[in-house]
């Protein structure tokens, strides 16, 4: 089982990326996958889940509107949009699988795979 996130990198404050993960090694739309964070000397956080076909998705409050996950099953992968980023968000980025989001999908103990994660710097 492997994910793989990328897409991280420099931005200036108020622009945005598009980061990915693609998935092997398992039958991706079996799963729904979620994205978190992690901030130098802060906790990990979720960021957002999709589920397995794409039709329900979760965000934490923080977002406001301003990032967008979805996925391509055909593809095996999954997308996250980031706009209007601003400095505080400044993290790694992580993908990890569990078999849906729910009403516990912040809950990092009950997603069974992750992946290393890409960089995201807000920077002016």
């Amino acid at each position: 089982v492997q994910l793989q996130a990328s897409g991280g990198g420099l931005v200036q404050p108020g622009g945005s990326l598009r980061l990915s993960c693609v998935a092997s090694g398992f039958t991706f739309e079996d799963y729904a996958i979620a994205w978190f964070r992690q901030a130098p000397g802060k906790e990990r956080e979720g960021v957002s889940c999709i589920s397995s076909f794409g039709g329900t998705t979760n965000y934490a409050d923080f977002v406001k509107g301003r990032f967008t996950i979805s996925r391509d099953n055909a593809k095996n992968t999954v997308y996250l949009q980031l706009d209007k980023l601003n400095p505080e968000e400044t993290a790694v980025y992580s993908c990890a699988k569990r078999r849906w989001c729910g009403g516990s999908w912040r809950r990092q103990e009950e997603y069974d795979s992750w992946g290393q994660g890409t960089q995201v710097t807000v920077s002016s």
